[in-house]
C-alpha cells in the first residue's frame, strides 16, 4: 500500500440501489452497488509531471511488444508499434518506474535491461525511445514469457501501483493454453494489465482472458496508424491510479449465501469466482487499482426465509486493501444491502431502475459473444436469434455504440423487437471489434 499524504488519498463513497422488499417466502436479494474515489489529485496531470516526496504513488509500469515474424506485415506495423510506445513513454511522469520487453517465443528486455526498471525522467524517456529502434520483428508468440519477465520487472522495484500494458498481433501459438493460464494465475493479483490486439490475426479470447485475469482492459486496434492515441490514452489512464489492489469486502450473517458478485459498469466483469476468505463469513472481491472514476458492481445474495414485517441485514459491503501482513486497510466507505418481507404486492415485485438496467447490459453481453460463437458454428438461425436479442436489448438501454457495432454484423429490420437478418459478408474487424467491445455497458439513467 502506498504511503500518501493525507490530501493526496482519494475519498471512496458507496451507495447501494436495491428493492429491499421480499414476498413471503422470497429468499433472492439483489442491489447495485456503486463504488465512486474522488480527490486523488493526480488525474490529468501534464506528461513529465513530478512530485514532491510522499506527494505522488510510486508506480511502475511494463510494456510488453509483440515483435513476433508476423509483426513485418505490413511493415508499417512495427513502425506503428514502436511509435505508439515512445508515445506512452513520453506520457509517464517524472519518478514513475518503467521498462519495456520485446515479447517472441521468448521475452527479451529491451529497456533498460539488467532485471531492473528504469526511472523516468527527460534522460531516461530518451534512452528508451533510443532503445525502441532497435526492435525488429522476428520468431514466434508465448505471451506467458512476456507476463512473467514483466512481473518479475515490476516486484524488483519498490512501488505500489504495477501495471502492463500488453501489445500483440497474433495468436499464442509457441506456449501450450495451459502455460498462459498458469502464467495469468501467477501474475493476477501483482500487477494489472492492459492488452490491445492489433490488426484482425489475433485471438479475441485471448487477449479479453487477459485483461479480464489481470483486471485491466482489451480492445482491438484494426489500423496500426491508430496504436500511438490509444497508448497514450492507456497510459494517461494508468498515471491518474492512486491506489492499488482495492477489494469489495462483503460480510454476510449466518445462513445467508453470496450467489454472485460481478461488476457491470463501465463494463461487465465476472468476480463470483476471484474471492479469497476475510474472517468470518467475509470474502473480498479484487477490483484493481484506482483513480478519480466510479463503478457499478452487481451482488445477488440469497437469505434465510422470515416472517412478514421483519427485517434483515443481508450484506454489509466495504472497501480495503490487503496488506502484506495478512490485515487490510479499510478505506473508510460502507454499504447496507436490506431485506424487509412485506405482504405489499407492489413493494415486493417492484424491480429497482439500476438493478433492471445491468441484468439487461450483463445479458447483452451475453447474447452477442453467444450469437458471435453460434455464427461461426454454422448455427445461423441460433446467431440471428442470439444477435436480434442483442440488438433489442442495446436499443432499449440507450447503450448507441454498441448498438452501432452490432449494426455492423446484422441488418436490423426492427431494433425494438430485435428482428434482424444476418449480413452476407462481415468485415473481420467489424467482427472482432463487437466481440471485444461486447462487454462495454452503460450506467443506467438516473
Amino acid at each position: 500500500m502506498a504511503n500518501f499524504s493525507k490530501s493526496n488519498v482519494p475519498q471512496f463513497s458507496v451507495d447501494v440501489y436495491q428493492n429491499e422488499y421480499l414476498p413471503d417466502g422470497g429468499r433472492e436479494v439483489n442491489a447495485i452497488v456503486t463504488v465512486t474515489s474522488t480527490g486523488g489529485g493526480t488525474v490529468g496531470s501534464a506528461a513529465g509531471a513530478s512530485y514532491a516526496p510522499g506527494q505522488g504513488p510510486a508506480a511502475g509500469v511494463v510494456i510488453m511488444v509483440d515483435c513476433s515474424g508476423s509483426m513485418d506485415y505490413p511493415p508499417t506495423k512495427m513502425r506503428n508499434a514502436r511509435d505508439a510506445t515512445a508515445a506512452a513513454i513520453d506520457t509517464l511522469r517524472d519518478g514513475t518506474h518503467f521498462a519495456v520487453v520485446g515479447g517472441t517465443h521468448v521475452a527479451k528486455e529491451v529497456y533498460p535491461g539488467g532485471g531492473r526498471l528504469a526511472v523516468a525522467d527527460r534522460t531516461t524517456r530518451e534512452q528508451a525511445k533510443q532503445a525502441l529502434r532497435r526492435l525488429s520483428a522476428g520468431g514466434g508468440t508465448a505471451i506467458g514469457t512476456w507476463l512473467r519477465l514483466a512481473d518479475r520487472l515490476l516486484s524488483s522495484a519498490d512501488v505500489s501501483i504495477r501495471h502492463g500494458i500488453l501489445l500483440t498481433d497474433g495468436r499464442n501459438e509457441h506456449e501450450a493454453p495451459e502455460d498462459l493460464r498458469a502464467a495469468l494465475d501467477s501474475c493476477a493479483g501483482r500487477f494489472t494489465c492492459d492488452a490491445r490486439g492489433v490488426g484482425t490475426d489475433w485471438e479475441v479470447k485471448e487477449v479479453t482472458g487477459i485483461a479480464s485475469a489481470l483486471l485491466g482492459t482489451a480492445d482491438i486496434v484494426a489500423d496500426p496508424a491508430h496504436l500511438a492515441a490509444d497508448f497514450t490514452r492507456m497510459m494517461e489512464t494508468a498515471m491518474g491510479k492512486e491506489v492499488a489492489d482495492v477489494a469489495l469486502r462483503l460480510w454476510t450473517p449466518v445462513g445467508t449465501t453470496i450467489k454472485f458478485v460481478k461488476q457491470v459498469a463501465p463494463r461487465v466483469e465476472e468476480l463470483t469466482g476471484r474471492r479469497t476468505e476475510a474472517g468470518p463469513r467475509a470474502g473480498d472481491y479484487p477490483t484493481g487499482s484506482w483513480g478519480d472514476e466510479s463503478r457499478d458492481y452487481h451482488v445477488c445474495v440469497e437469505v434465510p426465509t422470515a416472517g412478514l414485517g421483519q427485517e434483515m441485514l443481508a450484506a454489509r459491503v466495504s472497501l480495503v486493501v490487503p496488506q502484506p501482513d495478512g490485515s487490510a486497510q479499510n478505506l473508510g466507505a460502507q454499504g447496507l444491502v436490506r431485506a424487509v418481507w412485506t405482504d405489499d404486492m407492489v413493494a415486493s415485485t417492484s424491480i429497482n431502475p439500476q438493478v433492471a438496467h445491468y441484468t439487461g447490459q450483463a445479458e447483452l453481453a451475453q447474447a452477442i459473444q453467444q450469437g458471435l460463437d453460434l455464427r461461426k458454428a454454422g448455427d445461423m438461425d441460433g446467431a440471428t436469434a442470439k444477435l436480434g436479442r442483442a440488438v433489442q436489448l442495446a436499443s432499449a438501454s440507450g447503450n448507441a455504440d454498441t448498438a452501432k457495432l452490432l449494426a455492423k454484423v446484422v441488418d436490423v429490420v426492427d431494433a425494438a423487437t430485435g428482428t434482424v437478418r444476418l449480413k452476407a459478408k462481415v468485415a473481420e474487424a467489424d467482427e472482432m471489434t463487437l466481440e471485444t467491445r461486447s462487454t462495454k455497458t452503460v450506467r443506467v439513467k438516473k
